[in-house]
């Protein structure tokens, strides 16, 4: 015997949202203006590499992406925190 579907009306689900990716915002560092992007975790799907602490950005977790106003081309991914503490700490050259 064969199942019928139920005629009943289900509520129809709301689509997902799209994965949210913030606005960016200007910050005046100490080494110049950085323009500052903030990643949702819905958001983070690779793998990248913190230049505050050399640890992985696992996927999934929310972080910053920053770079200088000129040099998009040099933009990394950062901790939150790392990146929140960064004039507090030595980076190495070159990040």
């Amino acid at each position: 015997m064969t199942r019928r579907r139920s005629r009943r009306a289900r509520p129809e689900r709301p689509p997902l949202p799209p994965a949210v990716v913030g606005a960016e915002t200007i910050e005046q560092r100490a080494d110049g203006d950085w323009i500052v992007r903030r990643i949702s975790g819905a958001a983070a799907r690779k793998y990248y590499r913190c230049p505050g602490c050399q640890q992985e950005i696992l996927p999934a977790t929310p972080h910053v992406v920053c770079w200088r106003d000129d040099y998009i081309a040099e933009r990394r991914h950062w901790h939150t925190a790392c990146w929140t503490r960064r004039d507090r700490r030595t980076i190495p050259p070159g990040c």
